[in-house]
């Protein structure tokens, strides 16, 4: 369309609008992921976003400063410039914030893995709106928003009705793990492992255990957690 084609222009118009859309687009992603409370919410994202556009913007800058007011200079000297390489170390840098947000907790629950795939994404799209790729960003900003505000409500339900899960205890007694065992095989429910933590109360944790179970009749996980959290002993349940 015309009016992308002269926002692909290196002009001032283009780079103030790519900013600007960068900001917008980086910030309502961000917006999900602030609302559950993670640690890159909207402003990292946003942050990132900007960032990742403003690299490529320097680097277009640069190769129009070379083809114009320093050509003589580049003739001379023979300098040889690659635009791209900017952006090549944005997607390399960004592995190093993304795995800031990856944490593992006592749960033995991995954390952030969506939240850092996330902020990659984000610098991808900063990327394509400062290059001008105006007809990728805005398919790209739907698919990654659709994925991260709507699919998940997919995803939980195609959870929930697996037939392997993971469920995360804690006890007040390692004594209190056998009877829960019973009550599951009861259940008709396989027990694939077992791994038992005792705790240190001097650090305030209680015995836990991690179940890897399978489901042999079609039941719902909140169920089986909804029967397994009114034994006595368990003092925390949770799947991971």
């Amino acid at each position: 369309m015309a009016v992308f084609d002269y926002l692909r222009e290196f002009n001032f118009a283009s780079v103030c609008f790519r900013l600007f859309l960068a900001m917008v687009f980086g910030g309502i992603l961000g917006l999900e992921r602030a609302k559950k409370g993670r640690a890159a919410g909207f402003r990292t994202y946003m942050f990132v976003c900007i960032g990742a556009a403003l690299t490529v913007l320097l680097s277009q800058y640069e190769a129009e400063l070379l083809a114009t007011r320093w050509a003589d200079t580049v003739q001379r000297i023979g300098v040889h410039s690659d635009a791209s390489r900017f952006g090549a170390q944005v997607i390399n840098g960004i592995g190093f914030l993304g795995a800031g947000t990856i944490i593992t907790v006592r749960q033995q629950q991995v954390k952030g893995l969506t939240t850092a795939a996330g902020l990659w994404a984000s610098a991808c799209m900063g990327l394509a709106i400062g290059a001008g790729f105006y007809e990728a960003v805005f398919l790209s900003f739907v698919l990654i928003f659709l994925s991260v505000v709507f699919f998940q409500r997919l995803e939980n339900n195609l959870i929930e009705q697996t037939a392997d899960i993971n469920l995360y205890m804690e006890f007040t007694s390692l004594n209190k793990i056998a009877p829960v065992i019973s009550r599951i095989k009861e259940m008709q429910v396989r027990v694939y492992s077992v791994e038992i933590d005792r705790g240190k109360k001097g650090n305030g944790l209680y015995p836990n255990a991690v179940f890897s179970l399978h489901l042999t009749t079609r039941m719902p996980h909140s169920q089986l957690i909804s029967v397994l959290s009114k034994l006595d002993g368990i003092t925390m349940i949770k799947e991971i």
